[in-house]
């Protein structure tokens, strides 16, 4: 493939494959806790960091992480003690965090309209080795957490007062969930942007919902989705020459529709089953699952 004969497209092709990965990974438990706006948040304050870095001359990527991972922290700090006030502090948060990711840029020696343009969207063909290395470092440690994690992860999403019970560290648990997000944003972010990076943590979820009830099968179809999209929309941002960022979400999008349009079927399907299942007397529907058949604690 002729795609494949370019340095630069051979990694950008990689490095949409890691974040179609990583991006619903970590959006499920996002999606779980009723946080699906949250990654929106940190990318916010992952720009700080990345105007950061180019202040001080050094990768934005790394700066970025290290910024945004605090934001995180900060965030989940404001959930816990915030109470009335929480929501005007990270609309403050937030704001400030794109405010300042301007100004730095601006100062910069090396800042301009399109390195600003390159971090907010996109720009996934001027991906570097160096950034590869970081993405690549950065992507297995999301998925060692939310892999290796996901029995505790799960329990603390699904009922943080259950899983308080049972003894599991629910604080340090949803803390490790905010700096996962905040990782990922950073690894995702030359691929759609810092703020289209919510859209790939929550489509791809969104729409394996519609067809799946267990989380196990929920967490593969996500992230097949997401890879399908990350590659599809990289290669055409190749051909027809149009943003990666904005091609990847709208084909995500496009695929929520079409999965919500064939989930109408398939509940009618388990409904005939269930009722079926009740009129012999079962107390058991056979195939059915909900999202903790797969989890336990």
């Amino acid at each position: 493939m002729e795609i494949l004969n370019y340095a630069f497209m051979q990694r950008a092709l990689l490095a949409a494959l890691i974040v179609g990965v990583t991006a619903p990974a970590i959006g499920i438990y996002l999606v779980q806790r009723r946080q699906a706006l949250m990654g929106d948040g940190i990318g916010h304050v992952a720009l700080t960091g990345v105007g950061l870095g180019f202040l001080l001359n050094t990768s934005p990527v790394w700066v970025a992480t290290a910024v945004a991972v605090l934001g995180s922290v900060v965030m989940e700090l404001i959930r816990w003690y915030g109470k009335t006030r929480g929501d005007l502090a990270l609309a403050m948060l937030f704001y400030g965090g794109m405010a300042g990711g301007v100004m730095l840029m601006s100062l910069s020696d090396a800042g301009s309209n399109a390195n600003l343009g390159t971090y907010l969207f996109g720009s996934i063909t001027t991906v570097s080795p160096q950034d590869m290395t970081t993405i690549c470092v950065l992507a297995a440690l999301v998925l060692l957490i939310t892999v290796g994690l996901r029995r505790q992860l799960f329990a603390v999403c699904q009922d943080e007062e259950f899983a308080r019970v049972t003894g599991l560290p629910v604080r340090l648990l949803n803390l490790l969930i905010a700096v996962t997000a905040a990782v990922t944003v950073t690894v995702a972010m030359r691929v759609v942007g810092l703020l289209l990076v919510s859209a790939l943590m929550v489509i791809p979820v969104a729409a394996a919902q519609q067809i799946s009830r267990s989380f196990a099968m929920t967490f593969a179809v996500a992230i097949g989705i997401g890879v399908a999209v990350t590659l599809t929309g990289t290669a055409t941002s190749y051909y027809v020459d149009v943003p990666s960022g904005a091609t990847i979400v709208l084909l995500a999008i496009g695929l929520f529709v079409i999965f919500t349009a064939l989930a109408a079927p398939l509940a009618k399907k388990r409904a005939k089953a269930a009722a079926g299942a009740s009129e012999g007397c079962t107390l058991e529907v056979p195939g059915s699952r909900t999202l903790t058949d797969d989890v336990s604690v």
